[in-house]
C-alpha cells in the first residue's frame, strides 16, 4: 500500500499530464502556428509545449507552493519542501511537429530519497502510464510487467539520437555494429515513450546518451517498477547523460553490445 501522500501526490500528477496532454493534442489538431528553435536547428519548441508546462506549472504553484519545480522550457521554482516536480510538458516534439503519435507529457516527483511518483501520457494512444516507489507501474490502471526475454538474439531495442549531427553520427555507428546480433532497432523519438514501452513488453530494451533529467524522471521509476533494469551503458548508476533500460537478464549483454564500440 503507498501512502496517502503519495497517493494524493499521483493524483495530482496524472491530472496535470492528461488534461496538459489533451489540451495540447486539441490544439495540434488545430494547427501550429509558432514553432522555433533552442539548442540546434532541428531541436524543435511549439507554443504548445511553452503553454503546456505554464498549465502545469502553474497548477503546482497554487497547489503546491512549497515543492520545487524543474520544468524544460524553464518553468522552475525552488522550494522549501521535500518535494521536486521534473516536468517535459512533450517530449517528442518533432513527433508532436509532424503528427507523429509518439510523443507524451511526463511528470516525475522525487522526494529527498529518490524518485517518488512517475507519470507518462501519450495522448494519442490515451494511454497513462504512471508509477510510485514500491507501488508497482500500471498502464491505464492495469498492472504491468517488462519482458522475461533472456536471448540478446531476439531482443527488439529501442534507442534514440542526439539532436547534434556529430553526435548521431557516432550514434548510428554503434548501432551498426551490432544490429545485426538482435531482433531489430526501433527509433521512436521520444525517451519517455520508449522507456514505458519496454515496461509494458512492447519493446525489450531501450539506451540513449546525452538527455536531460525531464526526459527519464517519470519514466525511469516506471521501467523499475515493472521489472526492468536501469543502470548506465556498463552497468553502473544510470543517468541523463547515459542510460539503459532493459529487461534484466538481457541487461548484461546489451551492455556487452552498446560498450563494445564505446
Amino acid at each position: 500500500m503507498i501512502s496517502s501522500n503519495t497517493a494524493l501526490l499521483l493524483e495530482i500528477c496524472t491530472e496535470l499530464a492528461v488534461t496538459g496532454g489533451k489540451r495540447a493534442y486539441a490544439g495540434r489538431r488545430a494547427g501550429l502556428k509558432d514553432v522555433q528553435t533552442k539548442t540546434t536547428s532541428t531541436d524543435m519548441v511549439t507554443e504548445f509545449d511553452k503553454a503546456t508546462e505554464k498549465y502545469i506549472v502553474n497548477e503546482i504553484r497554487s497547489r503546491r507552493p512549497d515543492d520545487s519545480i524543474i520544468g524544460e522550457e524553464g518553468g522552475s521554482h525552488s522550494g522549501t519542501s521535500n518535494y521536486t516536480w521534473c516536468i517535459d510538458p512533450i517530449d517528442g516534439t518533432t513527433n508532436f511537429l509532424y503528427a507523429l503519435p509518439s510523443w507524451s507529457v511526463s511528470i516525475g516527483i522525487s522526494d529527498e530519497k529518490s524518485p517518488l511518483v512517475g507519470v507518462v501520457y501519450i495522448p494519442a494512444l490515451d494511454e497513462i502510464f504512471s508509477a510510485t516507489r514500491g507501488g508497482g507501474a500500471f498502464l491505464n490502471g492495469e498492472q504491468i510487467r517488462c519482458n522475461e526475454i533472456t536471448d540478446i538474439s531476439k531482443a527488439l531495442v529501442c534507442t534514440g539520437f542526439s539532436y547534434s549531427p556529430e553526435h548521431r553520427t557516432v550514434q548510428s555507428k554503434r548501432v551498426s555494429t551490432f544490429i545485426h546480433k538482435v531482433r531489430d532497432i526501433r527509433r521512436l523519438g521520444a525517451a519517455s515513450v520508449d522507456i514505458c514501452f519496454v515496461a509494458c513488453g512492447r519493446v525489450d530494451a531501450y539506451f540513449e546518451e546525452n538527455l536531460h533529467s525531464w526526459d527519464i524522471a517519470a519514466a525511469e521509476l516506471i521501467a523499475i517498477e515493472a521489472g526492468a533494469r536501469s543502470g548506465d551503458f556498463h552497468g553502473g548508476i544510470s543517468s541523463p547523460a547515459e542510460i539503459m533500460i532493459a529487461c534484466p537478464k538481457i541487461f548484461e549483454a546489451l551492455s556487452d553490445l552498446v560498450c563494445e564500440v564505446n
